[in-house]
């Protein structure tokens, strides 16, 4: 009404001039009123709101001056002022944050739904409905247009919908449609169904199958996704395309087969189906989308056809029981973190169509023990090798000018590493935490520009620099390649060093314990001693009573610059208890006399030294046969066994029993 009496105001400030032709106006005005306000305004009947459109004789249902409560039914007609209308349609936020709504009845003339029409409406468990039809046709602007995504239960005319049939006379399921009906067990759809709308079956928790009519031509966006329960799917060679989600969190789908009709799968189609183990992409396929197959920890192995051109991001990301990828040359990119997590591929080849390898395309492949990097990749991107413990060796080749920060980071088994004459820069921590490397070859005449960083973790002060002959002097002025321990030149094209001396390897240490020291000693001059001592008894333990054994197991290898790494040495040291003093002894720690013993065993041989001169030393494998025996020297004891490199022996010194690995 104000709205109206503004127009009305400015109406007659036009028309001062001709006071007959406005008063005339001005009456119809009036008269107009009362059908403008029907159509403005909202009106309740019977306790619900209405929105009005009077020249079409249809009503809205819109929200109200109170939360709608209990079950509310939305009669097809409403009768105000006379006039009939047919109620067609819900209007957006209706019913939203009605905590109180239980169920609702919709009538089979309602044709539209707005968006968040029952957001908020956390207590609806029903929805009523007299014809399925009727409802395929509805269109919902958003998922919480649908009161069924929140309610999760179908009542057809007073009978809960859990085999579906739809009937015949459909041509299109709308979006959402039947989104979140978690009572839902079986579909059928008839083949006059030629379009199955956006989420139409999302969250289906209890369907268990599917079969898509040949009349559909594409699997629209999150279509059945999130259908928890579904074993099987069948996807005629009608469709052309599978939308974004398509298939996710389907967490009990074993395998799909998709025909060769279909060129494009989707982002997201099939991520999170858990239990997937193996899948055919046919010939038609020219794109993989992102995060495709994303988290589907049960797919073994996956050949991606001649005619993909495009590997999505996170396109197979978390496949961690996938061990073999065969990737053509048909493709021209990998997108990051692709195959971030696969942490049983043992081997991948790079193809020469693809010139960048991505950020993380790789990262934390554990096993992954070989990689070949064609000649056309330029750019090696950041953390894209991080975490590929098992590499031993990487051949960057010529083509490639960068390698990004991290791209190498804790590659912890990699020993020897070629780096092309076409380096022009290495970034922050490329090759980080790569303790076990030795030799790194890098063909540049001219030193890259390298962070300082570079081998950060990496101990290049042992390891040696393979570099063309006329750039000694210039890698020797910069950091971080002036700190390899040696710097050895090459020459040729090829990159064949001169004649040069086969590497020296440092002596296996020897372990001895003596006067509460453990010392180590090499007969090579000047090395350092890498060593790991780990402990039985030190840890958190529960319970009242605790048994210390006492027992430490010793490894130890030698290092030095110029010179391999040693063979590591184990041992195990031990105290053996002597006349211990424990009578009345309430509080404390009783004092117990004990001598140390050393045992190292290699090659079957047991060497022990520190047992009193006499004593009875027996040696049983592990199921307890006896394989050794003798009574201890005055030095070290040599007790000659049967074990084989890798057994475990059982020496027994008293009644002291330790377990010792032979090596």
């Amino acid at each position: 009404m104000i709205a109206v009496s503004k127009r009305l105001c400015i109406f007659v400030a036009e028309n001062k001039h001709n006071d007959r032709t406005m008063k005339k106006q001005l009456l119809f005005l009036l008269m107009l009123m009362p059908l403008m306000a029907n159509a403005d305004d909202p009106v309740e009947i019977n306790g619900i709101w209405y929105n009005l459109i009077t020249k079409a004789r249809v009503a809205e249902v819109t929200s109200g001056t109170t939360k709608y409560t209990g079950d509310i039914v939305i009669p097809a007609t409403i009768k105000y002022e006379n006039v009939t209308y047919s109620v067609t349609g819900i209007g957006s936020t209706a019913f939203r944050n009605c905590s109180g709504l239980t169920s609702v009845t919709i009538p089979n003339c309602v044709t539209s739904i707005g968006g968040n029409a029952f957001s908020g409406c956390s207590t609806i468990t029903a929805v009523y409905i007299s014809d399925i039809a009727s409802w395929c046709g509805i269109s919902f602007v958003s998922v919480y247009s649908n009161p069924l995504y929140i309610a999760h239960h179908l009542i057809l005319n007073g009978i809960e919908v859990k085999e579906l049939v739809i009937p015949s006379t459909v041509t299109s399921i709308g979006n959402y449609a039947f989104s979140g009906c978690s009572s839902l067990t079986s579909v059928t759809i008839p083949n006059s169904v030629t379009s199955i709308g956006d989420f139409v079956f999302s969250g289906c928790s209890s369907l268990t199958s599917m079969t898509i009519p040949n009349s559909v031509t594409s699997i629209r966006e999150g279509a059945f996704s999130k259908c928890s329960s579904l074993l099987s799917v069948t996807i005629p060679n009608s469709v052309t395309s599978i939308g974004s989600g398509a298939f996710s969190k389907c967490s009990s789908l074993l395998s799909v087969t998709i025909p060769n009709s279909v060129t494009s799968i989707g982002s997201g189609a099939f991520d999170g189906c858990s239990r997937l183990t193996s899948v055919t992409i046919p010939n038609s396929v020219t794109s993989i989308g992102n995060s495709t197959f994303g988290d589907c920890s049960r797919l073994t192995s996956v050949t991606i056809p001649n005619s993909v051109t495009s590997i999505g991001k996170w396109a197979f990301i978390g496949c961690s029981r996938l061990t073999s990828v065969t990737i053509p040359n048909s493709v021209t990119s990998i997108g990051d973190e692709a195959f971030s997590g696969c942490s049983r591929l043992t081997s991948v080849t790079i193809p020469n169509s693809v010139k960048t390898i991505g950020y993380s395309t790789f990262q934390n492949c554990s096993r992954l023990t070989s990689v070949t990097i064609s000649n056309n990749v330029t750019d090696i991107g950041s953390s894209a090798f991080w975490g590929c413990s098992s590499l031993t060796s990487v051949t960057i080749p010529n083509s490639v000018t960068i390698i990004r920060a991290s791209a190498f980071y804790g590659c912890s088994s990699l020993k020897t590493l070629t780096i092309g004459n076409g380096i022009k820069n290495i970034y922050t921590q490329a090759f980080a935490n790569c303790e076990n490397l030795t030799d790194v070859y890098c063909h540049a005449e001219k030193v890259p520009s390298t962070e300082t960083d570079a081998f950060y973790g990496s101990y290049i002060e042992y390891a040696t620099l393979h570099i063309p002959e006329g750039s000694v002097d210039l890698y020797k002025a910069t950091d971080p390649w002036s700190r390899f321990g040696t710097l050895k030149p090459f020459s040729g094209e090829g990159g064949e060093e001169g004649e040069q001396e086969e590497p020296k390897k440092c002596e296996k240490p020897t372990i001895s314990y003596r006067h509460g020291e453990l010392s180590f000693a090499s007969a090579t001059e000047g090395v350092d001693f890498v060593s790991d001592i780990s402990d039985t008894d030190i840890k958190m333990h529960n319970g009242s009573k605790v048994n210390l054994s006492v027992t430490y197991t010793v490894s130890v290898y030698a290092t030095k610059a110029g010179y391999e790494n040693s063979e590591t040495a184990i041992a195990t040291l031990c105290w053996i208890d002597v006349d211990p003093k424990t009578e009345g002894i309430d509080n404390g720690v009783a004092n117990v006399k004990a001598m140390p013993v050393l045992i190292q065993g290699e090659d079957g041989v047991l060497h022990i030294s520190g047992v009193p001169e006499g004593t009875a030393i027996n040696v049983y494998e592990i199921g307890g046969q006896l394989v050794g025996s003798a009574k201890a020297s005055s030095d070290t004891t040599v007790i000659p066994t049967t074990l084989s490199q890798g057994s475990i022996a059982i020496v027994k010194i008293n009644e002291k029993v330790v377990k010792v690995l032979v090596k």
